[in-house]
């Protein structure tokens, strides 16, 4: 087991005995603590009274789907990373998932290196940014507060990932200019990421959803055909 002084909990949310007992060895094994549960309202109950530093997520559940546990969560625990399992590979339901509110997914099978690596990697991002909340930016009418994950438009508070977080950060870094899929990649996800240019483009659809006025016809964030994204400057 790898040595840490102080190991962080993985809440663990999968209803099939024996993927859950070889997961909690597993995630154990390589220095982590693990709280398992297999009901979805147990896991909202349990992350209200000791959140957990990330969530290990099945959508097919006994209760309640994995969507509808992830919006629960998100809603409460906006920043917390969210890795969700699923046996579905069609993309619709890997957009859904990220619509609601995870971070990552996994499609079954999977390794457990990969889910492992995949577990280390968002918690390195979650480090990384953590001490350097930026200052609240504006994109459009939508005030973004990147400490609280969060963004504020016309009355609305509503909920930002952490990787919406970072895309929108790094396109406002980067205002009035391109910026391709590749740096946005390799700048919010890393080489170890295991994401792709369809990742990226289907963060942007959500971001829009819940920036633009019309994201059919997007004004703040628009894209570049084969280069990537640019966010317009202020009076563009």
């Amino acid at each position: 087991m790898s040595a840490e002084s102080n190991p962080q909990t993985i809440l663990l949310v999968e209803d099939d005995p024996a993927l859950a007992l070889g997961l909690v060895d597993t995630l154990e094994f390589e220095g982590f603590n693990v709280v398992h549960t297999r009901s979805g309202k147990d896991a909202v109950t349990l992350m209200s009274e000791s959140p957990t530093d990330c969530v290990i997520l099945d959508l097919m559940l006994p209760d309640i789907n994995g969507y509808q546990v992830c919006e629960q969560l998100r809603a409460k625990h906006r920043s917390v990373p969210i890795l969700m399992l699923t046996a579905r590979s069609q993309e619709a339901d890997k957009i859904r998932g990220l619509d609601v509110g995870a971070d990552d997914y996994v499609t079954k099978p999977f390794s457990l290196g990969e889910l492992v690596a995949r577990i280390r990697a968002l918690f390195r991002r979650a480090t990384r940014s953590a001490p350097d909340p930026t200052e609240p930016f504006m994109v459009g009418a939508a005030q973004v507060n990147p400490a609280s994950h969060t963004l504020a438009r016309e009355g609305a508070v509503i909920s930002l990932s952490f990787y919406e977080v970072e895309i929108l950060k790094l396109l406002h870094e980067k205002q009035g200019q391109p910026v391709s899929r590749d740096d946005i990649l390799d700048q919010v996800w890393g080489v170890e990421g295991n994401a792709s240019n369809r990742t990226v483009d289907n963060f942007i659809v959500k971001i829009r959803k819940k920036i633009e006025p019309q994201p059919e016809k997007p004004r703040f964030i628009v894209t570049l055909y084969g280069v990537g994204y640019k966010m317009t400057a202020p009076n563009a």
